[in-house]
């Protein structure tokens, strides 16, 4: 007779809890947390490795898409020792506490390149430290932090709203990061040094922000799991395949990596777009980095409204459709400060839906895996989706910063380069082309969608299950 291992909550009745708006802000805070470090990232990284450390576009782009490989093993390696964590504090949420200080430590090191070594020192010293940020740390705290989500409740309804505090909340990092940190590197003496104080900074807000996260976020899900004797390479196949097997989770990993490949391409791009195409980096760079997200924030915000009457599917549609038409409207005249931010207003409209629902749908995927295999792997279904946060921002900086070397683009540890025409022609032709690809592949997804129609049998005949002492 199987036995089970006694868990804080052990019924989906008992699980369908109302989560308190404090604890919804403290998980919005710490995406918050994770943007200061890695909007820094996307938004600025590439800009300060080519134009104030003196390396080449296309170096940096390989080094970033080759790290890949390796976020990759280490997602599968945390999303194991998540999943087989079990503390005071629960599975996810102790890896927050854990991760938080390396994490921040890791911005800081980002931006202390030994300019003064050599090129093979510098790409060495960027390959490890960019490695050290984004494959150990921000996956040590990304991945668990993605998955509490699902151990807050099981109340879909309630999972969307968190999903959505998350995503009105996490821009703010962006915002402040893409508006403040420029200003704050020119006004520090427009040096290595000056962006690394100010990558200081970042980083100790973000710290308490994830400490606040940390302590107001509690576990309040964990399923009775039948104890079953099986060996260790039976129970890793059988996850493997409940994973493979599972058409929706490909479909949500794939708005995950678009979602982030998103960002990537605006982060990446626009520094180069204000400054070298407008001829601005400082304040039409903000304005226009500061009219598509506080859109993204507003949207967010209001899709809870859409999303009970329309459902989260219909609702990424529509926005996927407006951001096309954003991009559209961008393409008519790209070298229009004007259109260029009527055209991020659009496109942050359009962008709201997919950043509102995709982690609502991914914990509705959860459900949906234990429905179909019998297996409930929020932190392996989290690991194997956060490759996105990656991939993403990878390949797109990987496919920029390679075109932009062909484009001709110099480097200059001064940052006072003249770019050729072609170099200048590239930077415009990935900024019109590239996110009009990225919404319409979503739009693609979007319409292949159909967990919304059968996610209430799903829960009901979970329900059944569970009472019955079965998965």
């Amino acid at each position: 007779m199987s036995t089970t291992t006694e868990t804080r909550v052990s019924s989906i009745d008992q699980a369908m809890v109302k989560v308190p708006l404090v604890t919804k802000l403290a998980y919005g805070s710490g995406d918050v947390a994770c943007n200061l470090v890695f909007g820094t990232i996307t938004a600025l990284l590439t800009l300060f490795y080519t134009d104030y450390v003196g390396i080449s576009p296309l170096i940096i782009g390989n080094i970033m898409l080759i790290s890949r490989v390796f976020d990759g093993i280490s997602d599968v390696i945390v999303g194991y020792l998540v999943s087989h964590t079990h503390t005071k504090w629960g599975q996810s949420r102790p890896w927050i506490l854990w991760s938080s200080i390396p994490f921040c430590l890791s911005l800081i090191l980002l931006f202390s390149v030994p300019t003064q070594s050599s090129d093979l020192v510098k790409m060495i010293y960027i390959f490890i430290t960019y490695n050290f940020c984004n494959t150990v740390c921000f996956t040590a705290l990304n991945l668990p932090y993605g998955s509490l989500s699902a151990m807050l409740t099981r109340d879909s309804k309630e999972r969307d709203l968190v999903s959505v505090f998350r995503m009105a909340m996490s821009p703010f990092g962006r915002i402040l990061v893409s508006m403040s940190t420029i200003p704050l590197v020119k006004a520090l003496g427009n040096t290595q040094q000056a962006f690394v104080i100010t990558a200081t900074i970042w980083a100790v807000l973000a710290l308490i922000l994830l400490i606040f996260c940390f302590v107001k976020c509690e576990e309040k899900v964990a399923v009775v799991v039948p104890e079953k004797k099986e060996k260790v390479a039976g129970q890793a196949k059988r996850s493997f395949m409940a994973i493979v097997t599972n058409k929706y989770f490909w479909l949500v990993c794939l708005f995950w990596i678009f979602q982030n490949a998103a960002v990537g391409v605006v982060g990446i791009l626009l520094p180069y777009y204000s400054k070298y195409i407008l001829l601005n980096d400082t304040w039409m760079y903000s304005t226009i980095y500061f009219a598509e997200t506080i859109s993204i924030i507003i949207g967010v915000m209001i899709s809870p409204l859409f999303m009970r009457k329309i459902g989260k599917r219909n609702l990424l549609v529509i926005g996927s459709i407006i951001a096309i038409v954003g991009q559209i409207l961008f393409m008519l005249n790209s070298y229009s400060f004007p259109i260029a931010v009527l055209s991020a207003i659009i496109r942050g409209i359009g962008a709201a839906p997919l950043n509102a629902v995709v982690f609502g749908m991914l914990c509705d995927v959860v459900e949906y895996g234990q429905w179909k295999t019998g297996l409930r792997q929020e932190a392996y279904l989290f690991s194997a989706g956060s490759v996105g946060t990656k991939i993403g921002p990878g390949i797109v900086a990987a496919i920029v910063t390679g075109m932009l070397t062909a484009g001709g683009y110099i480097s200059s540890s001064s940052g006072g380069a003249v770019q050729p025409q072609e170099a200048l022609d590239t930077i415009v032709f990935l900024y019109q082309w590239a996110p009009l690809v990225i919404w319409v592949v979503v739009l693609i997804g979007g319409l292949l969608y159909g967990l919304d129609k059968i996610y209430p049998q799903i829960m009901e005949d979970l329900a059944e299950r569970e009472a019955r002492g079965e998965m």
